[in-house]
This record gives structure tokens, C-alpha cells and sequence, in this order.
């Protein structure tokens, strides 16, 4: 399966995202990006798990949260899609979702033990995927995606915020 083309994906927000991802197929954006998260993640020291660049701007602890979310949501959305899921998918408020996920109560060692799980688990269902499942289209958040494109989308928002993490957190 080659990269994700125009048309199946939003144009104005996912194609950051996408243009993120290097690789020309899902399977190739897993083996350049997945460890690499994983020991970038882990190399983010304890003592910086409560730490804000700016008043009002997410801890690391809290953009970690953000991202595990995230994934998980566009996970789901994949996994609906490529087993045909004919019901629109609704959008999600990454604000509420901070607010109603407290990570000042967590270890930054146990979110980052959740995110190296739910980055196995994503690699998993990426895999099982046929090229069938991965041109598969549904609609979520009010606009048509395929699950190819899900798949680049959920590396591409994990490198995004990597280089927020790196540019203004670390």
C-alpha cells in the first residue's frame, strides 16, 4: 500500500500529519518511527514529568496522556473502517479529554509504559491489515478518511509533538 492520496484525508488538518510520516507504506512508517518513539519516550527524565514551557500550556506528563488518547482514537477509528463500519465516527475534544485524564496523579514511568503498550498494539493491528482494509473509507469527525491514511496520521501526530517535546519541553 503506497502513501495516503488526496481525497482521502483532510487536506487543511491531517496532511501535517501525514507529510510527517516517512515511508511510502504503513508497514515502513512502523519500522522507521516505532522503536524510535519508544526510546525517545523513554529517554524524557522523571523529574521533567510536571514541567510546562508556558502558564497554561500541557506538563509532559499531560501531552504523553494527549498522545497515548490520541493514538488509542485513531486506532479505533482504523479498526472500525477496515472492518466496514458504515456509522460516521465522532470527533473528540483533546482539551476535555486532558482535563477529565489527570496525569499530575501518574508516575511518568507508568505513562510511559502505557504508551510502549498501546505502540506494540497499534504495530499489531497495522500488520494485520489487508491491503483490502487499508483502502477502506468511513467517516469521522464529519469528513472522509481511509484507513491507510489513519495509519500514517497516528506516526505523524506522534513526531509533531516528539519535536514539540524536544523544541520546548527538553
Amino acid at each position: 500500500m503506497a502513501r495516503p492520496v488526496s481525497g482521502t484525508f483532510h487536506p487543511i488538518y491531517q496532511q501535517r500529519y501525514i507529510d510527517a510520516a516517512i515511508g511510502e507504506s504503513p508497514i515502513e512508517v512502523i519500522a522507521n518511527h516505532s522503536t524510535a518513539f519508544i526510546i525517545f519516550v523513554n529517554s524524557i527524565p522523571e523529574e521533567k514529568g510536571d514541567y510546562s514551557y508556558a502558564e497554561g500550556k500541557w506538563t509532559v506528563k499531560q501531552l504523553l496522556q494527549h498522545i497515548i488518547d490520541t493514538e488509542r482514537i485513531f486506532t479505533y477509528r482504523a479498526l472500525c473502517m477496515s472492518r466496514g463500519e458504515p456509522l460516521p465516527l465522532p470527533g473528540f475534544d483533546e482539551n476535555s479529554y486532558a482535563l477529565n485524564a489527570p496525569a499530575s496523579h501518574r508516575t511518568l514511568a507508568s505513562l510511559k509504559e502505557e504508551f510502549a503498550f498501546v505502540r506494540q498494539a497499534t504495530d499489531i493491528l497495522i500488520k494485520s491489515f489487508t491491503n483490502e482494509q487499508l483502502n477502506r473509507k468511513g467517516v469521522a469527525s464529519n469528513y472522509v478518511i481511509s484507513v491507510n491514511a489513519l495509519c500514517f496520521i497516528i506516526f505523524g501526530h506522534i513526531v509533531h509533538h516528539q519535536k514539540i517535546l524536544q523544541e520546548r519541553y527538553l
